[in-house]
């Protein structure tokens, strides 16, 4: 990877976007497309279309439960702010 093609995040930014769910640190689609500066239904649909380059585990579905807690920790604002049950 070239130096122009390194990202630079602040290492607070960055723990910010981090949740625990299931006992794993996960990212939000959201969050992840905000940091490679795409839309998350494009990240979706790159992950969706090239699965054999990502790890099985890389996206799962929230539960209604999951849902309530990332609300709660202000990681979405509302359950009409979450648009797709994926995280990364």
């Amino acid at each position: 990877m070239t130096k122009s093609n390194v990202l630079s995040i602040p290492d607070e930014i960055l723990m910010s976007k981090i949740y625990v769910i299931r006992e794993q640190k996960v990212m939000l689609d959201k969050d992840l497309a905000e940091l490679y500066g795409v839309k998350a239904i494009r990240l979706r649909e790159q992950v969706k279309r090239n699965k054999e380059r990502f790890p099985e585990n890389f996206m799962i579905q929230l539960s209604e439960e999951e849902v309530e807690v990332t609300i709660s920790q202000n990681a979405i604002p509302s359950k009409q702010a979450y648009t797709t049950p994926k995280v990364h």
